[in-house]
């Protein structure tokens, strides 16, 4: 534990909020869909449909900003799960600090801490919001920061260093993912797929906005939910393979 997160979690547990209505309202900021993405897509949308001004390089953009937020949140599990475990403060005895209860944690506590995909995911959309657009982009980013990065330190799910890092990388990820180089070829032929076949087209940008608005929830449920199932028929097999044979007659004498 290095001195910069001790220092800030102690003064949040110790003197900041307590547990009364801020407690409670910080709670649902982090809990909610509605303060992360349903604040994030309309602005997308917003973007995706007013009168372009440099014809088609903001909805390029857009798309670009799209597969950054979903690969910042794959690279975000990825990572999670190939660096060393960092166990979340919440469920670190060793700080002896006492954390707010958020709803739903107790499925994260298998989960390491670093880096926060939630930081990298939203802080990768307002990077590439703020691309577009600076007057809308930061404040993008400073709501990305206050609404969707503090809480999860404040709760206990994330080490700040866990969401500076996390919020680096998506703005990294982002970045590079918008480079002409990248964007062009990544969103020409669906520009072109939507250009003529709109209706098809939206109604799978429907798809991909509810998923990064709900950051893949169910998709990561479904396949946890398998390797589960998965684990548990190999270590049920590998036990009735282990027993020796059942010799029904093995008493009776000849």
């Amino acid at each position: 534990m290095n001195g910069f997160d001790l220092t800030i979690l102690t003064f949040l547990t110790q003197h900041a909020f307590g547990a009364g209505l801020m407690t409670k309202a910080i709670k649902a900021i982090a809990g909610f869909y509605m303060f992360k993405g349903l604040v994030f897509v309309p602005i997308l949308c917003w973007i995706w449909f007013k009168p372009p001004k440099r014809g088609e390089w903001d909805r390029e953009v857009v798309i670009a900003t799209l597969a950054s937020g979903i690969l910042a949140l794959v690279l975000g599990r990825l990572l999670a799960h190939y660096l060393p475990f960092r166990v979340r403060p919440i469920y670190n005895p060793d700080l002896h600090l006492l954390f707010p209860a958020a709803e739903g944690e107790h499925e994260l506590r298998l989960w390491s801490s670093f880096p926060s995909d939630h930081a990298m995911m939203w802080m990768s959309v307002a990077t590439g919001i703020f691309l577009i657009s600076v007057r809308v982009g930061i404040p993008a980013i400073l709501y990305t920061a206050i609404f969707i990065c503090a809480p999860r330190v404040y709760l206990g799910l994330h080490y700040p260093t866990d969401v500076i890092a996390g919020a680096l990388i998506g703005v990294v990820t982002t970045y590079v993912i918008t480079r002409d180089f990248i964007r062009r070829p990544l969103t020409a032929p669906i520009l072109r797929w939507i250009n003529k076949w709109p209706g098809f087209g939206y109604a799978m940008a429907f798809v991909v906005c509810f998923e990064l608005v709900t950051q893949m929830d169910e998709i990561r449920i479904l396949v946890q939910s398998i390797s589960t199932a998965h684990q548990a028929m190999v270590e049920a097999k590998n036990i009735h393979e282990s027993r020796p044979p059942v010799r029904l007659f093995a008493g009776l004498r000849h």
